[in-house]
């Protein structure tokens, strides 16, 4: 398998991993119920991925994806970033949330408060 970490778009992480299961494009939009003019417009990043738990959903199980595994997040990941938008997983975890501001200060360089990288050390412990 070809290394998923280096894919920074949905549509290059969508397309190898359809071309690393053998799938032509016309194949994965008949086994999936998609539009191949929209899938193919989606891999080249022409279109933006869907933000529908339900489609990206039946997409992932499609290529055989498996619940849970670092390519089941990446997929996720990968198509909520694309639009702009963390995804709807961690949005949903109120402690997460909370925690955002110091992520968003710490990748721009700017150092959390004390109190905060506390609430991230004890959030990490807790996993």
């Amino acid at each position: 398998m070809e290394n998923i970490g280096v894919h920074n778009c949905f549509g290059s992480f969508f397309r190898t991993l359809r071309k690393e299961k053998k799938i032509t494009l016309r194949q994965f939009c008949k086994m999936a119920a998609a539009d191949p003019g929209n899938i193919s417009k989606m891999e080249r990043s022409v279109w933006p991925p869907p933000q529908d738990r339900a489609i990206l959903e039946r997409y992932a199980k499609t290529l055989e994806i498996a619940e849970g595994t670092d390519e089941w997040y990446q997929f996720f990941d990968l198509a909520a970033a694309d639009c702009g938008i963390v995804p709807h997983d961690l949005m949903s975890d109120e402690k997460v949330v909370e925690m955002l501001p110091a992520f968003f200060r710490t990748l721009r360089g700017q150092k959390p408060t004390e109190a905060e990288m506390r609430a991230v050390a004890e959030k990490i412990r807790r996993s």
